[in-house]
């Protein structure tokens, strides 16, 4: 899952990136309109974390545009504004939720998810193929009924996979799941994660691999790997 953070706060912002990092997202940081606007134009986000108050311009002016062309990503605005009238007029313009700052980095982390699970969006809480369960809201992993532990990446590129299981994902969409764009990756970082996974998945048990789809992407389905 990929977020984009719109923070002029350096500290702060630095503080929400290694933390949504941490609980396997990818983070991209913009610390204006100008370059919020910028990195949702190449990228697609699954959400925003947005701040009010930046130096460019109000944050409700984006959301107005993201809405106004049919843009349905889900927003957290993440800001100083406390006033009820303020939380009213921003939902009223196309925000989801509404956090008030000072907040816990735990909070603002499960807010995010709770927006991702809403129906039609990109986050179920558990996700099941065959006898691999992955609980994203805990990070946790059992196959076979039994818990295995994985690595924070690891994590991130079953729960892609998983979530198109039976189907191709794209080199570039796997990409985009785990890496922001500020993150040094090396050319072949992709295939490493997917070899490790792998042999994760084999020695636990698994009913599933992966299966190379080659010039393509990977697939997450039943027999040997190809």
């Amino acid at each position: 899952m990929r977020i984009l953070v719109v923070e002029d706060e350096a500290e702060l912002a630095g503080l929400v990136r290694d933390h949504l990092v941490k609980m396997s997202f990818a983070v991209d940081v913009a610390a204006s309109v100008d370059e919020a606007e910028a990195s949702l134009s190449t990228c697609r986000y699954d959400a925003i974390a947005l701040d009010l108050g930046l130096p460019d311009g109000d944050g409700l002016g984006l959301v107005r545009r993201l809405r106004g062309r049919g843009d349905g990503t889900p927003v957290l605005a993440a800001t100083a504004r406390d006033q009820v009238t303020d939380r009213i007029h921003g939902l009223d313009l196309g925000l989801d939720d509404y956090l008030v700052k000072p907040y816990d980095l735990r909070e603002l982390t499960a807010r995010l998810r709770a927006l991702l699970r809403r129906p039609g969006k990109a986050l179920g809480a558990v996700q099941t193929a065959g006898n691999v369960v992955l609980d994203t809201v805990r990070a946790t992993v059992e196959i076979g009924g039994r818990p295995v532990l994985m690595a924070r990446r690891q994590l991130a590129l079953l729960e892609t996979l998983m979530r198109s299981a039976g189907r191709v994902v794209s080199r570039s969409a796997i990409d985009d799941s785990l890496y922001g764009i500020d993150d040094l990756v090396e050319s072949n970082a992709l295939d490493a994660n997917v070899s490790r996974l792998r042999r994760v998945l084999a020695e636990s048990g698994a009913s599933l691999t992966i299966h190379t789809v080659r010039g393509v992407g990977y697939m997450l389905a039943e027999g040997k790997p190809a």
